[in-house]
């Protein structure tokens, strides 16, 4: 049933996302057809989870923040739709293993690796929970850039405009460094400082590589050059 109510949602998004933001879909077939993936995007607006969700033809979970969920109906729509509880400001270890479950499950994920919006459409520094999710998961991380949504609704504004909007899937990324030690547990149970250190050192080289590739995808949408 809720896969039923999932496909007649994106549809109904999808054509309103057409008619209202000349929604343009590129690279729609790097996203995989089959397994789990991570759809690593920038986030400037509200509107980039459901337009960039009904860009992709498979089912898309995705974070929500939290308070979101204490509405009732809102709480509902969003688990109907794959949305699951995130806190901002917090470790949310509960919400990084369920994406890492979804992703090994075999499905798509959608995270926004800067955490918040940006203000200005400028790309952000990432956060931890991406290279992590990523790094634990083994899954591919789909780059994405939206653009438009920034301008469509704006952050602190809640007025619509009709302006166009485009998604950009890039290349598929896979992160094939050997996570054997992340994998491993220390004697006693107890993780040693250089375990830590080399863990924390990965994901944050994850993000990175990450978000090298959105900001190379935000480069060619702009008509720029990008260098290999």
């Amino acid at each position: 049933m809720k896969g039923l109510v999932y496909r007649i949602v994106r549809v109904i998004i999808f054509f309103l996302a057409k008619i209202i933001f000349r929604l343009r879909i590129i690279g729609q077939s790097n996203i995989p057809k089959v397994g789990g993936a991570i759809i690593a995007a920038n986030h400037v607006s509200y509107l980039d989870p459901p337009l960039i969700g009904c860009s992709i033809l498979r089912k898309v979970n995705f974070m929500a923040m939290a308070e979101l969920f204490n509405n009732p109906f809102c709480g509902i729509l969003h688990k109907v739709l794959g949305g699951f509880p995130v806190k901002r400001g917090e470790a949310n270890t509960g919400a990084i293993r369920h994406a890492i479950r979804l992703l090994k499950k075999g499905e798509l994920v959608l995270i926004f690796p800067e955490g918040t919006r940006s203000y200005d459409g400028r790309l952000q520094e990432p956060k931890g929970g991406t290279g992590m999710i990523a790094a634990l998961s083994g899954a591919k991380v789909v780059p994405t850039f939206i653009k438009g949504t920034e301008k469509a609704l704006s952050r602190g504004s809640w007025r619509l405009k009709p302006l166009s909007v485009t998604v950009y899937f890039g290349t598929p990324l896979e992160f094939t460094e050997d996570l054997s030690y992340i994998l491993s547990d220390s004697t006693k149970g107890r993780m040693h400082d250089d375990l830590i250190k080399r863990r924390k050192r990965l994901y944050s080289s994850i993000n990175i590589k990450i978000m090298d590739e959105i900001a190379k995808i935000q480069k060619i949408s702009m008509g720029q050059v990008v260098e290999n």
